[in-house]
């Protein structure tokens, strides 16, 4: 099967594809050196944050841009771009030097993030925006499908705690505000307050996650400082 097909993507300018498959090492075994894919992997990278970016705010309308951030970099790391890149096996129609491919460059994570990336800038100037999120969307589903906001979030309620403990024992109570929608598509809201005083706000669709936003929220805006 050829690259075009796992990709479900076939180029009208091929050119493109060629040199969103050549690895810079070649330029020391050719002369004249070919376009390596550096260029591409700069714009793949720009329009692999914005599709990943829109996605995930509509899908998780009632999170953060701290939260977001952080599920958008699990998406986008090295690791994971590689991994959707093993599975259309984009390392093997790699252009490597001969010395690249004899030190296992078709293998390597970078090289393979790094052609991810040229390709889907590659897309997006053959056909544009849609065409190239709708080819990362499906390649990155299995990325996309596995995140979990209540991991990503982190410890906000243990780190917003640690410090104001270290200011008075008293710790910050969690209130939920109101709840909306039908049973199955809960939307909550919650507030975290100490000494009487409102630190932060959050909502979400579970009470762990509204409160982890609350606590977020807290932190950011840094409120007990003037408590």
């Amino acid at each position: 099967m050829s690259i075009e097909d796992q990709l479900n993507y076939h180029f009208k300018n091929k050119s493109l594809l060629k040199e969103a498959l050549s690895h810079p090492s070649l330029s020391s075994e050719t002369r004249p050196a070919p376009p390596d894919n550096q260029r591409l992997e700069y714009l793949g990278d720009a329009v692999l944050e914005l599709t990943i970016s829109t996605h995930l705010f509509y899908r998780f309308p009632h999170l953060q841009e701290g939260l977001l951030t952080k599920l958008r970099a699990s998406v986008v790391s090295k690791p994971a771009l590689a991994s959707a890149a093993r599975r259309i096996q984009l390392g093997q129609a790699l252009f490597l030097s001969n010395g690249e491919e004899s030190s296992g460059g078709r293998a390597r994570d970078s090289n393979l993030a790094d052609a991810f990336e040229s390709i889907a800038g590659a897309i997006y100037l053959d056909a544009g925006l849609e065409a190239s999120a709708t080819v990362i969307l499906h390649l990155l589903k299995a990325e996309i499908d596995a995140l979990d906001p209540t991991n990503a979030q982190g410890n906000a309620k243990g780190e917003l705690q640690e410090i104001l403990q270290k200011i008075t024992p008293e710790a910050p109570r969690y209130e939920v505000l109101n709840e909306n929608g039908p049973p199955h598509d809960r939307t909550y809201t919650c507030i975290v307050k100490w000494q009487g005083k409102k630190l932060g706000q959050g909502c979400g669709p579970s009470k762990k996650l509204a409160e982890a936003e609350a606590a977020q929220s807290a932190l950011k805006d840094n409120l007990w400082a003037t408590a």
